[in-house]
């Protein structure tokens, strides 16, 4: 479950070298697995380190891709994924938007990094992709604040493949120890709320529409 290769990145994924720090990081697996909640721990470019049974189960009904795999680097599967909107509720506005805010922070934070500046070519290679970073993510935030942009605490919907939870909630859950903090990584648990919404199943499009619904039609 830890460290595991996939997708085509620029360059490896760098690893703890300290037997220390890779016991711990085997300790906190087995930790993660038995959180019945989706759980991830991701590094600065959002590459998935660790992530639990319950998480692989949310994301099992995705197709392929050769970059964007959920398990993989969880940024590209919400901006890349054309089924990230089939699992991933109110797909622009509840996910898309606050991560590319998150990734124009760390692009501010760490400029030369490869990936994240391979992931901003991507952005720029794809115009309704580039309108939501460069008119949409200002627009948004403009309108719901700068607290729309954080993970912890925020309530976001789901589609869960498990007809049990089908349409329903989670609350997204910042719980990273200092261990973690201090090798550069992040947890997030999506905990899944029993009150469930009717809600129609998601478009599989990232962002439908001939332009984007946050950017008035004059910007787009």
């Amino acid at each position: 479950m830890a460290f595991q290769a996939g997708g085509q990145r620029p360059a490896p994924r760098p690893v703890p070298e300290s037997p220390e720090a890779q016991a711990y990081l085997q300790d906190y697996a087995a930790l993660l697995e038995a959180v019945p909640f989706p759980s991830v721990v991701l590094d600065h470019r959002w590459d998935v380190v660790l992530s639990n049974n319950a998480f692989a189960s949310l994301f099992r009904t995705v197709g392929p891709h050769p970059t964007a795999m959920p398990g993989e680097n969880f940024l590209r599967f919400v901006l890349f994924h054309p089924d990230a909107g089939t699992v991933l509720g109110e797909h622009e506005s509840s996910w898309c938007l606050p991560m590319l805010a998150h990734f124009s922070a760390a692009v501010e934070r760490y400029g030369h990094d490869h990936g994240l500046q391979a992931i901003r070519r991507e952005i720029a290679q794809d115009p309704i992709m580039e309108a939501a970073y460069r008119q949409g993510l200002p627009h948004w935030i403009r309108v719901m604040g700068e607290q729309a942009v954080e993970h912890d605490g925020a309530v976001r919907p789901l589609v869960h493949p498990d007809p049990r939870w089908g349409a329903t909630d989670c609350r997204v859950v910042d719980e990273t120890p200092r261990t973690l903090r201090d090798m550069g990584y992040t947890r997030m648990t999506l905990v899944l709320r029993e009150a469930r919404r009717e809600r129609p199943r998601a478009r599989s499009a990232r962002l439908a529409g001939s332009h984007l619904k946050v950017v008035p039609a004059s910007e787009a």
